[in-house]
């Protein structure tokens, strides 16, 4: 049996984080993949654990040695994936989830083909919309920001090799788990 990287995606208010979760309490063997940053750490979070925290400095080093398989500037922080974390975690035996973006996504599929990507679908816009507004975590001028980058990245989702729609958690979760155990075979 080969490891694999699973590389999940989705639109913020999906409910990418919560099947993510459910995943890896199930399925054994599995590390969740720990990103790169150059933002301070927050209160609670863990070096190693939560981000591995950088310099800016360092980041663009990794940059320059193609040390990353994604990566991105969000505001103004640079967050990527470390292939040498990948590599180490595939080779010691583990299967590597991965939580990022869709852009992240489609790069890594193209440098490894073997990855495994699913996109988590919301049922509508509309349905993805009235979660974000019952989460109450964003300013309505972030929420329109939310809803136009959800539409775009839902745009891409026949670039991934699975679509979860989630329209019901406990339904999404159990086809979320037979494709990650069917391509572990």
């Amino acid at each position: 049996m080969k490891n694999k990287l699973f590389v999940f995606s989705a639109p913020s208010g999906t409910g990418k984080t919560t099947i993510v979760k459910f995943l890896l309490n199930k399925i054994p063997n599995v590390v969740f993949s720990v990103s790169a940053t150059t933002r301070k750490a927050r209160k609670n979070e863990i070096d190693g654990k939560d981000y591995f925290f950088i310099s800016e400095e360092e980041f663009l080093k990794k940059i320059e040695e193609n040390a990353f398989l994604e990566w991105e500037k969000f505001y103004d922080y640079y967050y990527g994936t470390l292939k040498s974390f990948i590599d180490e975690n595939i080779s010691k035996g583990f299967n590597v989830f991965l939580e990022v973006d869709v852009k992240g996504a489609i790069e890594i599929k193209k440098k490894c083909p073997n990855a495994v990507t699913i996109f988590f679908a919301p049922p509508s816009l509309k349905e993805l919309e009235y979660r974000l507004k019952k989460r109450n975590t964003d300013s309505p001028e972030d929420l329109i920001k939310r809803i136009e980058r959800a539409s775009l990245e839902m745009s891409y989702q026949d670039k991934f090799d699975y679509c979860v729609i989630n329209d019901n958690l406990q339904k999404a979760q159990d086809e979320a788990y037979q494709i990650v155990n069917n391509n572990m075979k």
